[in-house]
């Protein structure tokens, strides 16, 4: 054993956000966690990590040798997709399928707005090249290119002076190998150029999400690669040498190299971080079903977990574009913290999409924002305490903040001596409204009623605004984890080691292809766990997921199905009614008399990391005492809220709104009307009287 692991004592989970840093620091040995929060940086996010890394070391009393791991989430990808931020890309397709990305699916952006332009490519035409190389279905080359081809592709490439280079030949998910030998070749007379290769990035039919993917990938390749680089370099240079791991849109995480390899799979890790603390916490909190509340600086975003497991989907969007790639179903849902607050021409009162972000901030952060925001609206209505923000790390300037809502309130016809608290106010239900029908409209999608589940709310705003969001939404039960505020970091701690595997079959079930499925489920697994290999010590015990996209034949799309272990025979009948389960549940009936298509097989594997302990706490003796209290302005008039230190709030502690609770990281808002207690995980749950 090192010297470094037999000193190892801690694990440390990083959030890169956009407003602010977030960290969860957990001792191995009892389970005592500590958190801490950094200002972001946007143009180097290295470097507040590396700030609060220090920072949060320094609060624990740890040195930089004590770490045994680090697990890393960061937007960066999927903030420079939705930005147009990301690298100078090349295409290259098959002879004849260049426009590959313009053509799309052929469909308007919206069914009811005529005038709707459509997304533009990530790979302008002059980018888009082709080589006469093709596969047919069965994976056999149609045509294969001479290498004085790939060489003048790639000198009329090196010419356009790209970044990165994605290749997509058409049926290269049957058979890899003509693509990669184009790959290849670019590569080694590209040095410096990353080249994405589709069918190694994700080898699923449908040429259009298979070049989108491979060119995603490619567009982040640069921008991560250099980030990974630099976050390494910081990391070194502090003395923190423990093992970095990604987290991935999966609920999982990647080592370093595999992040690296394809960072398209870190895309959405930030968000599915947080559904992942929220399974844990909803098992803890004896919550089987829990509809999560990740309200951030710049939006807020839903996911549902039963059974203490989050909900995966394998079709979502980054931006204009469809990702196919499986994922933690999360769903934005509205405004963020850092929202702008806002009159149009009509004099309505608006709130978001435009956020002020972390530079300038909202106008309380005194970094220039001259527009006010949603936090503004709590710090001028007494929600959050501008004396306490980040345990008084940084002082808000609510004299600011109640001057630019007063500007709001006299563009929409308000005035008298609370004239800014009543626009803050209104400003918070518009926001609210938006939140609570768009909860309402992706739980009717899934076929599920609100009032079976719990709201568990974290991000910076997510308890403050959670109790607002359960009222207009009709939910009876909260339940807010100790460290909302860097859940996210949290959640990375605690992800296992993960990847997902696919191939396309396309085929009708019977017995035959029953058996086939055998075969190929061993193929997957036997490359799976040979990746798994390569991820590390760490990696300890291994569990499989199985599953496969089925249809009625002649239908356009399919359902996911979760198929049970594959590791002895194949029962087609078994399968078969998996399928008319799944489609009933969905679309209120079977279709027994028609045949059944499997087009596309999945696997899962996930390699079980340590768990961390649950730190318990000694039960709270009477009722808690509170530490203060203050005017906060609720439903047109200031009522008196009693103020709570969350670190004084045992298990059994009970109270009553109104009352706010404050930590460094958070405050939680709780209305009159609804009562508070903690559990023995140090949750609190919040109930309608």
């Amino acid at each position: 054993m090192t010297q470094q692991a037999a000193s190892a004592r801690c694990r440390v989970g990083i959030d890169v956000g956009g407003t602010f840093t977030d960290f969860v620091l957990t001792e191995t040995a009892t389970g005592g966690l500590t958190y801490f929060k950094e200002p972001s940086v946007p143009a180097d996010p290295s470097l507040a990590v590396e700030r609060g890394m220090l920072g949060l070391l320094e609060r624990a009393r740890m040195s930089p040798a004590d770490v045994e791991l680090v697990v890393h989430g960061t937007t960066l990808g999927v903030n420079a997709i939705i930005q147009r931020r990301g690298a100078r890309v090349a295409l290259v397709a098959s002879r004849g399928n260049r426009d590959v990305l313009e053509i799309a699916r052929c469909r308007m952006p919206s069914s009811y707005d005529l005038h709707a332009g459509k997304e533009e490519p990530l790979v302008p035409r002059d980018l888009a090249f082709e080589i006469a190389a093709r596969g047919r279905a069965d994976g056999s080359a149609a045509l294969e290119p001479a290498d004085a081809e790939i060489a003048a592709l790639a000198e009329r490439i090196a010419a356009a002076e790209v970044s990165a280079v994605a290749v997509m030949l058409l049926n290269s998910y049957a058979n890899p190998a003509l693509e990669r030998r184009v790959a290849e070749g670019l590569r080694a007379r590209l040095p410096g150029v990353l080249v994405s290769c589709s069918a190694d990035v994700w080898p699923e039919i449908r040429e259009y999400e298979r070049a989108l993917v491979a060119t995603l990938n490619a567009y982040i390749h640069p921008l991560l690669d250099r980030y990974y680089t630099t976050l390494r370099e910081r990391m070194d240079r502090i003395g923190v040498r423990a093992p970095l791991y990604i987290t991935a849109s999966n609920g999982g995480s990647l080592s370093l190299d595999s992040a690296r390899a394809r960072p398209i799979e870190t895309a959405m890790s930030g968000p599915a971080s947080g559904v992942v603390a929220a399974a844990r916490t909803s098992a803890l909190a004896e919550r089987p079903r829990i509809i999560t509340f990740d309200m951030g600086g710049t939006s807020s975003d839903i996911a549902v977990s039963e059974g203490g497991e989050p909900e995966y989907t394998t079709r979502t969007m980054i931006g204009d574009f469809p990702l196919v790639l499986p994922v933690v179903n999360v769903s934005s849902i509205g405004a963020g913290g850092g929202s702008l607050v806002w009159v149009d021409r009509q004099g309505v009162l608006k709130v978001g999409p435009d956020s002020a972000g972390a530079d300038p901030g909202p106008i309380c952060y005194r970094r220039g924002g001259t527009e006010p925001t949603v936090t503004d609206c709590y710090v001028a209505t007494g929600i959050i305490d501008p004396a306490a923000f980040l345990g008084g790390r940084m002082t808000l300037d609510r004299d600011a903040a109640v001057a630019a809502l007063g500007r709001i309130a006299g563009a929409i016809g308000i005035a008298g001596p609370d004239a800014a608290a009543r626009a803050a106010e209104s400003a918070l239900a518009v926001a609210t409204a938006r939140m609570a029908t768009e909860l309402f409209k992706g739980l009717a999608q899934r076929g599920l009623d609100p009032r079976r589940f719990a709201l568990v709310p974290f991000g910076g705003a997510g308890p403050t605004h959670s109790n607002l969001l359960a009222e207009e939404a009709r939910l009876d039960t909260i339940v807010v984890p100790p460290a909302p505020g860097t859940f996210c970091a949290m959640g990375a701690i605690l992800a296992d080691i993960k990847r997902d595997y696919v191939r396309t079959v396309r085929s009708r079930l019977d017995v035959a292809l029953a058996h086939r499925l055998s075969e190929l489920f061993g193929e997957l697994a036997h490359e799976a766990r040979a990746w798994l290999d390569r991820e590390g010590d760490i990696v300890g015990a291994t569990a499989m997921r199985y599953g496969a996209d089925m249809r009625y034949a002649g239908q356009a799309y399919e359902l996911p199905v979760a198929l049970p272990a594959m590791t002895g025979g194949v029962d087609a009948a078994a399968i078969a009614e998996l399928f008319h389960e799944a489609h009933e549940r969905v679309y209120g009936f079977r279709d027994a008399g028609s045949p059944i298509e499997i087009t596309t097989v999945r696997l899962g594997i996930a390699g079980k990391v340590p768990p961390v302990a649950a730190p318990r706490r000694t039960p709270a003796a009477g009722a808690p005492e509170p530490h203060a209290s203050r005017p906060v302005f609720h439903r047109g008039s200031w009522i008196e809220a009693k103020v709570y230190r969350r670190a004084a709030l045992g298990p059994g502690a009970a109270f009553a709104g109104p009352a706010l609770v404050e930590q460094e990281d958070t405050t939680t808002w709780v209305l009159p009307g609804w009562r508070a207690r903690v559990d023995a995980a140090d949750n609190i749950h919040i109930a309608r009287d």
